[in-house]
């Protein structure tokens, strides 16, 4: 088989998380289920490698194979052999690639290519019984969240609003309108599952009649219109630690998508995003302020009150003849975390007022300071 690039296949970026994949692989598989277009024969060929993509990219250890081989030019994922592989080496399976699909029944004209797959790969060993589709945890989401510069610092309680995919609740996941009959797959045994045999290696591919499900449903649910889930947007309590960084992450365990088949849903994870604040900013557990004083203040001292990371102010003392610049300590009054303490600095800006808003009894006090400043006579 020509290599191929999956994530090009299905149209996802490499980070696409599970959610999408599966999204996208839905997506696809019905516009282009042979089916649904008697007519053309290319959108065979396109259904084939949507399906041979996905059974990668949904599988996590596949796609952490394929990635590797992928980054090493290897092209793609190694189930191929082609014609000629060794039927000794599956315990005398025969070797068969998607491209010798076509040799077996023709071009299909004896059924739709949902038969044709059944009758090849769709059928259990005698004996063997069938078993309800594998449980699969839910995918996982990432979601940005923005939060105040005091609540990183300090931590506390925000409100996020996070739109996700839940069980939908009229037809309780099954994609049938309540009181219509829900069958069991007969391709696929129920299991959501169909094996094929290629190159030497049997790859399980999710079934293309029930598209994975396992069941097949005669009425769609009219809520979620057969997807079994619904998006909604739910308010979730999250707890921001106290010296949270932006680009931090927050796991939040069994609040991403639902998992099917009874498996437990996936996680959420939150990456902050801090906003930047007005008066302070942050550099490791410290922060610095900047405060302003006219130049008197600065010339003779004096005192200012200063408002503090953790809350509340504090009185600081500016020594006579400060400069601006000058940064003053606070110990103590920067970020907590993990027990250990940052310290709060004050950075004095000296401030010049404008001449022209001088009476004409300051300007004189004025000229007569710059007079005897510049040791003249």
């Amino acid at each position: 088989m020509p290599a191929k690039d999956y994530y090009q296949v299905l149209g996802v970026p490499e980070d696409a998380d599970e959610s999408a994949i599966k999204k996208t692989y839905r997506k696809l598989a019905r516009r282009y289920h042979p089916d649904a277009n008697p007519d053309d024969p290319s959108a065979e060929e396109r259904f084939k490698e949507i399906s041979e993509a996905y059974q990668v990219l949904s599988d996590p250890e596949k796609r952490r194979q394929y990635d590797r081989m992928r980054k090493a030019g290897a092209g793609a994922y190694g189930f191929g052999g082609g014609r000629g592989a060794p039927s000794g080496a599956t315990g005398g399976w025969q070797t068969i690639d998607l491209e010798d699909l076509g040799d077996l029944g023709g071009s299909f004209g004896g059924g739709s290519f949902s038969d044709l797959f059944a009758s090849i790969f769709g059928q259990r060993a005698r004996g063997q019984r069938s078993s309800a589709p594998k449980p699969q945890r839910g995918a996982d989401r990432q979601v940005d969240v923005r939060v105040s510069f005091e609540i990183a610092a300090r931590g506390g309680q925000i409100t996020v609003t996070v739109p996700l995919e839940e069980t939908c609740p009229r037809c309780d996941g099954t994609g049938a309108e309540p009181g219509t009959p829900v069958e069991t797959c007969p391709q696929c045994g129920g299991t959501g599952q169909v094996s094929l045999i290629q190159g030497g290696f049997a790859v399980q591919r999710p079934c293309p009649r029930c598209f994975g499900r396992g069941t097949l449903v005669e009425t769609p649910c009219g809520e979620c219109r057969g997807e079994g889930s619904v998006a909604r947007r739910k308010k979730i309590r999250v707890r921001i630690p106290a010296g949270t960084e932006d680009g931090d992450r927050i796991r939040l365990r069994g609040k991403g998508e639902p998992g099917t088949a009874g498996a437990p849903p996936g996680d959420l994870f939150l990456t902050v995003r801090v906003k930047p604040d007005r008066f302070f900013r942050r550099d490791g557990l410290d922060v610095t302020c900047r405060v302003p004083i006219n130049i008197a203040q600065a010339m003779l001292g004096t005192k200012v009150r200063v408002r503090t990371i953790q809350g509340g102010k504090v009185e600081v003392k500016v020594p006579a003849g400060t400069q601006s610049g000058t940064m003053l300590r606070l110990k103590g009054q920067g970020i907590r975390k993990d027990g250990e303490v940052g310290d709060q600095y004050v950075e004095i800006e000296i401030t010049v007022p404008d001449a022209s808003q001088l009476s004409d009894e300051e300007r004189a006090l004025v000229e007569e300071l710059a007079h005897k400043g510049s040791g003249s006579k």
